[in-house]
């Protein structure tokens, strides 16, 4: 197509609302491979304020826009070599916000379609006006400022969310922890009452969460089996220490104390708001399936599952475990109990998942910390 026949036209400056046709100091790279119409475009746009680039063709063109980010380009649909629709397609494929708005001197309805078909955001018909440059790139310019806005908006909410988990997080974490701090202080505060049982929270705590963990317990569920272990005898401390490390046989008036300690500690945690239920767990710790167990005498489904996993672990570790008033009778002993009670005191799910983790698994309760230290 000879380009010769084409001409710009002047539009006088005092028609145009200069205020309303610029967005200041946006970057624009106008190609057109005639000089006289590329340089009277540039021209157009320094004077509204615009940071302006010219290319002559579709190759240098595309070298200006791989070191600068432009916000609008304005091409001719024909040039030597590409044409504008490849560079335009190319800008998209590259920067995709960028606006691109064609011209041509042979507007008809298949090119202006196609023009649109790749992207481009306006299409200009030469002869073009001053007039129509500046409305064009005006509008063109305010579309990519704003999408630069809501860019940048959308960054600094993704910053701000991701600073405000950061700060929930490590507020949680500090508040877990005091919690943590709190659970462990119950648990080292009964066992120093009673030496004879030292570690005997801990060494339960260990084997109930690991039971939880065989069963494929939810996290959460795992860890408040955990805590309420390492408690579940903190009800203990209103019992008269020489009861707790008496070595012979205790009256029912004694026993009727010992049997007080799941409300009692249940009394003292439901005092303080933790994230597990751990009050109504120790509180149905000692509760059986067949419902004769203390003090709700629940049954079946009415028991927590935690309380269930600590029931069993609490009786295994008494069982393999010294106590003033008897010797060990080890591991054997322990798990044939509650093998022998399986569904009748004792969860079924709850004591195959135990009997795993001894004959398959290797769990030791000599492994377990002695002290209610570890988390």
């Amino acid at each position: 197509m000879k380009k010769d026949n084409l001409r710009t036209q002047m539009t006088p400056e005092s028609s145009i609302p200069r205020s309303e046709l610029r967005v200041p100091r946006s970057k624009v790279l106008v190609v057109d491979d005639e000089k006289s119409i590329r340089l009277s475009v540039q021209a157009f746009l320094r004077d509204a304020a615009y940071d302006v680039d010219v290319a002559e063709d579709a190759l240098s063109a595309r070298a200006l826009l791989a070191e600068r980010n432009y916000d609008v380009v304005v091409s001719d649909i024909v040039l030597p070599g590409a044409s504008g629709v490849t560079l335009l397609q190319a800008i998209r494929e590259a920067s995709p916000d960028v606006q691109v708005i064609m011209m041509t001197g042979e507007p008809t309805v298949e090119t202006a379609s196609e023009a649109v078909r790749a992207g481009a955001s306006d299409y200009l018909a030469k002869p073009v006006t001053k007039s129509a440059i500046l409305t064009t790139v005006f509008r063109a310019a305010e579309t990519k400022r704003v999408w630069d806005e809501n860019r940048r908006l959308q960054a600094e909410n993704r910053r701000y969310q991701e600073s405000l988990e950061q700060m929930v997080a490590q507020r949680t974490t500090e508040l877990s922890e005091a919690l943590e701090g709190m659970i462990r202080a119950m648990s080292v505060t009964v066992e120093t009452r009673d030496p004879y049982t030292a570690g005997h929270e801990q060494r339960v705590a260990e084997l109930a969460r690991a039971i939880g963990d065989e069963m494929g317990c939810p996290e959460e569920t795992v860890r408040g089996t955990y805590y309420a272990g390492l408690v579940h005898d903190v009800g203990k401390i209103s019992v008269p220490a020489e009861i707790l490390s008496s070595p012979a046989r205790l009256c029912e008036e004694e026993m009727g104390l010992i049997r007080k300690h799941p409300e009692t500690g249940a009394r003292i945690l439901g005092s303080v708001h933790f994230p597990w239920p751990l009050a109504e767990i120790v509180l149905q710790h000692h509760e059986r399936q067949d419902g004769s167990g203390y003090p709700l005498g629940l049954s079946g489904d009415a028991i927590r599952m935690e309380a269930r996993i600590l029931a069993v672990a609490d009786v295994v570790e008494a069982m393999a475990s010294h106590r003033p008033y008897r010797p060990a009778l080890g591991i054997e002993a322990a798990l044939a109990e509650v093998v022998e009670k399986r569904a009748t005191l004792y969860d079924a799910t709850v004591v195959d998942a135990c009997v795993r983790l001894f004959g398959e698994k290797g769990f030791s309760l000599d492994d377990a910390p002695t002290t209610a230290g570890g988390a």
